[in-house]
């Protein structure tokens, strides 16, 4: 057994990007502070990895989102990222009759639903700009606080008064609503409303009628300067970012280093985390250690149940984290051609109504792959050469509704199978693309787990719903950071504020972590 005699004041598990953001912060405060990864690389579900000789591309294909203030504060920019470029939005049409959304305007559409958008988009900016601030900030407790969460709470509240009578009372109707029903309010284009609602959907266990929060995941996902544009996809350039400068705030990160547990010591006044052991069997001693993977496989598999309250851990276990979004990449010879488009240069949506994605959602309550499949595109390469060899081309797309536990099981001929299905269903929009196609790669759930060490697969490492967010992210006991066990804390998607590339939790974190 190897004995590391160095101490550190942090060690954060996991070189995700919210485990990078935290070790920054912490790093820039004179902190010692070590990242161990499990992976060869960082990132984290961001990685970029070569799924084909000389063709790369990450889980994690466009950036949302991502802090303002975290890439200032941390003078990303500097080390070579940057966020000025942002895709459309456009819905493949099968009869070649896209629409495309750009700029806060939606091209080919009637005149009525484009004076209704231009309408509903100043609504949900509003109402987005209310919620901004409270993204980058701690949630207060359920039950009696100190000064700082009731400042938060009147904070809030005085958000909401701001924003006036007649809003205000709107915000609290629409935000609980079911994205079917704020589509139907707004809109009469089919395709319009179906890749309006995808943003509420993605990534998560809910459909348009779902009644839970899907009109919060919109709000969510349009709080940077109020805006639901994606910056480009150079995602590869943000990861880069971050790990030159957290290297450069004097952070040590040691990836193929997986951690076999958390390291959990009685002291006189009770239970700490103590650092931790990897899994070849070295010892590595930490004021605190803070972790950046998934809250069961923090709890049930590092740290173990013996040392949790047992309400607790059953919370813990009872967590919703069997992702439900597969994925798909393509090496191609060339760029494939989308009748209709000018060029395939922004983040299309294959859903042609609500129904669409309604259905592919109840075949997936069963345990089944969508019959139609439903997803989100895009051609990374042309935003970052260097994802392919020169005049070769990389698609990437999130299909969604692809269950963690398939009926009978994950099998080669199935993943096999999902694999065509989806490219029958991108051929209906660019007919040509099989004959482009140099290798595919289909990724269930379950591989995202195995490659990733993503309980269940789940990109945002636990449900994005109501019961899970906020002040009860992921449950309460660990909803604010810190955890049950002194010395141990949370950085990842799996706490507040949840998932996609914003790091937001792991801003939070820190600022618990040094408070």
């Amino acid at each position: 057994m190897v004995e590391d005699l160095t101490r550190y004041n942090s060690i954060i598990v996991g070189a995700g990007h919210n485990g990078l953001v935290c070790a920054n912060y912490l790093a820039r405060k004179g902190q010692k502070v070590l990242i161990l990864e499990a992976s060869a690389s960082v990132g984290g579900l961001a990685a970029k990895r070569e799924f084909h000789p000389g063709f790369h591309a990450a889980a994690a294909h466009s950036i949302n989102h991502f802090s303002g203030k975290v890439a200032a504060d941390l003078q990303l920019a500097k080390y070579g990222f940057s966020a000025d470029n942002s895709l459309p939005l456009i819905g493949l049409s099968d009869t070649q009759n896209h629409i495309r959304i750009e700029n806060g305007q939606v091209l080919g559409v009637g005149g009525e639903d484009a004076t209704s958008y231009s309408d509903y988009l100043a609504s949900m900016r509003k109402f987005a700009r209310a919620l901004a601030p409270f993204w980058m900030k701690k949630m207060p407790r359920i039950g009696p606080g100190g000064l700082a969460d009731m400042w938060t709470f009147s904070q809030l509240g005085l958000k909401l008064r701001m924003l006036g009578k007649k809003d205000m009372q709107e915000f609290l109707r629409v935000f609980s609503l079911p994205a079917r029903d704020l589509m139907d309010e707004n809109f009469d284009h089919e395709l319009l409303k179906a890749v309006l609602s995808w943003d509420g959907v993605i990534g998560a266990r809910m459909a348009p009628r779902s009644p839970n929060s899907s009109v919060l995941a919109m709000l969510y996902r349009q709080t940077q300067e109020g805006s639901a544009d994606i910056p480009g996809g150079k995602v590869a350039s943000l990861i880069g970012a971050l790990e030159k400068s957290a290297t450069n705030a004097g952070v040590e990160i040691r990836c193929g280093a997986p951690v076999n547990r958390i390291s959990i010591q009685a002291e006189e006044g009770g239970l700490r985390a103590a650092g931790v052991e990897l899994n070849n069997g070295e010892r590595i001693e930490a004021d605190r250690v803070i972790s950046a993977t998934d809250p069961q496989r923090t709890f049930i598999d590092l740290v173990g149940v013996q040392y949790l309250d047992i309400g607790f851990t059953n919370r813990i276990r009872r967590l919703r984290c069997d992702g439900l979004v597969g994925k798909l990449h393509l090496a191609l010879s060339g760029l494939p051609d989308f009748p209709g488009l000018e060029q395939a240069d922004g983040r299309m949506i294959v859903a042609p109504d609500m129904d669409a994605i309604e259905f592919a959602y109840d075949n997936s309550k069963y345990g089944e792959c969508p019959e139609q499949p439903v997803m989100e595109l895009v051609i990374p390469s042309l935003q970052d050469s260097e994802l392919a060899p020169a005049g070769q081309h990389v698609l990437s797309a999130h299909v969604m509704y692809i269950p963690y536990q398939l009926k009978g099981g994950w099998t080669d001929a199935a993943r096999e199978q999902m694999c065509q299905q989806s490219i029958d269903t991108i051929a209906r929009y660019a007919p040509g693309i099989r004959e482009q196609i140099v290798h595919a790669e289909f990724l269930t759930p379950e591989d995202l787990e195995n490659t990733y060490h993503v309980t269940g697969g789940h990109w945002h490492h636990t449900e994005f719903a109501i019961d899970q967010m906020l002040m009860m992210r992921p449950t309460y006991g660990a909803a604010q950071y810190s955890t049950p066990i002194p010395g141990l804390y949370l950085c990842s998607a799996g706490s507040h504020p949840g998932g996609d590339l914003v790091g937001a939790a792991g801003h939070n974190a820190a600022q618990e972590v040094l408070r």
